[in-house]
């Protein structure tokens, strides 16, 4: 097993290769990895090597703890490393306050990961990274569902917009006062 590199990375198109002891290893890394990775004239990256039935694939991080958040959300069922990888380019920290808030949007503004998957990863990675906020598997209210898309639609963040009408009484307030309310607390 691969472990660690150190060599010079060579950027080709969108690939990694890193260049050891005369040897080309071809890594995959993160759009904001190749990106550092550019202006470098040698790089260390901390390796995750996979093995699938007829591929060898090696991924690499800057840091460990983007490795291990990867290793972490490889051992929720259903992620794969192409998932695995875009979950820890949206951010490790942002990645560990999703699951600790509960934020399902987070998760499904990554390609190949719905609202389904989403909540799994909450589910099983809460445990292992500390819970902040319990995950309202649920159905909201209609009025709360139409507040949150008319404050969406007005441009605002949906994460942000989610935790503020959380906390409105939907069934004592009627639409347009909840969004000047709410309007008033995203300001």
């Amino acid at each position: 097993m691969i472990a660690y590199l150190s060599g010079n990375p060579k950027i080709i198109g969108q690939d990694l290769i890193l260049m050891t002891g005369g040897v080309g290893y071809g890594v995959k890394v993160t759009p904001s990895t190749l990106s550092s990775l550019s202006t470098q004239s040698s790089a260390e990256l901390f390796i995750y090597t996979h093995v699938k039935e007829e591929k060898l694939e090696l991924y690499g991080f800057l840091t460990i703890q983007e490795k291990e958040t990867f290793e972490l959300l490889l051992s929720v069922s259903g992620i794969g490393p192409a998932t695995a990888m875009g979950l820890v380019a949206a951010g490790s920290t942002q990645l560990i306050n999703a699951v600790q808030n509960a934020q399902v949007s987070f998760f499904t503004s990554i390609p190949r990961v719905g609202k389904k998957l989403a909540q799994k990863i909450i589910i099983e990675l809460r445990g292992k990274l500390g819970e902040l906020k319990s995950l309202d598997l649920g159905p909201k209210s209609a009025a709360h569902v139409e507040l949150v898309e008319a404050l969406v639609g007005l441009g605002f963040d949906e994460n942000k917009v989610t935790e503020i009408v959380a906390n409105f009484d939907m069934e004592t307030t009627d639409l347009q006062t909840a969004i000047k309310l709410a309007m008033k607390e995203l300001a």
